[in-house]
Formats: C-alpha cells, structure tokens, sequence
C-alpha cells in the first residue's frame, strides 16, 4: 500500500483542524452570535471567519499562530506556514460559511465555538482556542468537538479515497465500513489526536 494512501484520509479527517484547509471559498462567513455584542469578541469572531473562509494566502499568518500551523498542516516553521497558504488559496473542501459562538476571554486568551457550514466539515461544531498577539486575535489550537458528527466526515474520506485510481472499490468498502462500527467517541478521539495507526491498521486489514 503506498503511503500516499494511507496520508490521503488523514489530510481530510486532519481537516478538522485546519478551519476547512487554512481558509476557504471568500465568503463573508456566516456570522457571529458571540452574545457579547462589540469588543474583543466581535475582534476574535471575525478572525475566525477570516481564517475560515478566505482564499487570500495572507490570511495564514495574519490569523493564524505558528502552533496552529503546524497542528493543521504538515511540516513544520515556514514548510507549516507555505502549506497553510497552499491551501488557502486552493480553496478546497472550503465552508460556505461559519457561525461563532460561545466566545470566551480571558486576558490575552480566549475560546470560542465555530459551526460549519458546507464543506468538508459541514455541520460540525468545532471548539478552537485564541491567543491576543499586539492587540490581535490569532487561531491557536484546535481543542475538540463541541458536537461531533462522524458521518461526513466519513462520507467526505469516502469521496476522497474513490478519487485514488490505486485504490480498489472494495478496499474503500471496507475502510468507510471499519470506521461506520467505530464508537462515536474513539472516532472522534482518532481525529482530535491524529493518531494515525488504527486507521492505518484497518486499512491494511482491507488489502
């Protein structure tokens, strides 16, 4: 099996820490309900919003911390920041928009929620942390799922393993089967902590 396989999913599965790929389609996102109203949390909903749905390969450094990079792209330094800029201007597997919520700040940190809406990770609700850097709000970790849905996320491995010509109709069967019978709580743990090898596992059960 070639490892360009068995990296394929997790770069779509690790989607779920990049903010749809360090950026998406240019829309003006979704929204905010941060029920703070103005301030910080207007600040830190719009960039989230930014980071989430801009093609502009600005936009990685701009809202986005080194840390945050590198837990949502792979490489590190500069090859983490070239490939969140890559992606961002691809605008691939992008939102059409996102929605804001739950907006916590605590000095120069802060939380918040952000739903997506479209794209590969249409109707998941993920829950990021920020930290303020010269009166800027920048993306800074991904923490979890406020509300996980394993079923797109499968549905989008699903397309993008039948896009692999190497890969045999039944093999993708399998995977996307092995991952339907995981409990909800180790698939959402597998994709939170990237932790590639039982998927590597099950996928070379497949073969």
């Amino acid at each position: 099996m070639k490892k360009r396989f068995l990296l394929t999913p997790f770069l779509v599965l690790g989607l779920a820490l990049a903010l749809a790929a360090c950026g998406g389609g240019g829309s003006n996102g979704g929204g905010s309900s941060s029920g703070g109203g103005g301030g910080e949390e207007d600040k830190i909903a719009s960039t989230i919003e930014t980071a989430a749905t801009s093609t502009d390969p600005a936009v990685c450094a701009e809202t986005q911390t080194l840390q945050f990079m590198e837990e949502t792209n792979s490489g590190s330094g500069k090859e983490a920041e070239k490939e969140c800029e890559k992606q961002a201007e691809a605008g691939e597997n992008q939102p059409d928009s996102v929605s804001v919520s739950e907006v916590q700040v605590d000095g120069e940190k802060a939380t918040a929620d952000v739903k997506f809406n479209g794209g590969s990770l249409g109707g998941q609700t993920l829950e990021v942390a920020l930290v303020e850097e010269s009166g800027d709000w920048k993306l800074d970790e991904f923490s979890g799922f406020a509300n996980f849905d394993p079923a797109p996320l499968i549905e989008t491995l699903r397309e993008e393993l039948e896009k692999e010509a190497s890969i045999e109709p039944q093999v993708t069967s399998c995977i996307v089967e092995g991952l339907e019978e995981l409990p909800e709580e180790e698939f959402e743990k597998l994709v939170v902590e990237q932790n590639q090898q039982p998927f590597v596992e099950l996928a070379e059960g497949c073969e």
